[in-house]
């Protein structure tokens, strides 16, 4: 089996940006099964789950981040990772 694999990524690293983007996201859409809705379904929903984010900003109840500590605790994040 490894040696498939290997055979696969060596095949895989050969394809440009964009073809390795969309074979990982076949291999990702595999992992997580059938969507049970239509790409407009999902599209709806992502615009009702952003309309109600701004409501919350707008009504001042959402929690915001500054952008330089949200980028602080990803670096920190990732620096525990690669040890």
């Amino acid at each position: 089996m490894a040696a498939i694999l290997k055979e696969l990524e060596n095949q895989a690293l050969q394809l440009s940006p964009q073809e390795r983007g969309e074979l990982i996201h076949r291999l990702i859409v595999s992992l997580e099964g059938p969507t049970e809705d239509t790409p407009e379904a999902v599209a709806k929903a992502w615009d009702e789950e952003i309309a109600r984010r701004v409501a919350e900003i707008d009504a001042g109840t959402a929690v915001l981040i500054p952008h330089e500590q949200v980028v602080a605790e990803i670096d920190e994040m990732l620096k525990k990772a690669s040890n």
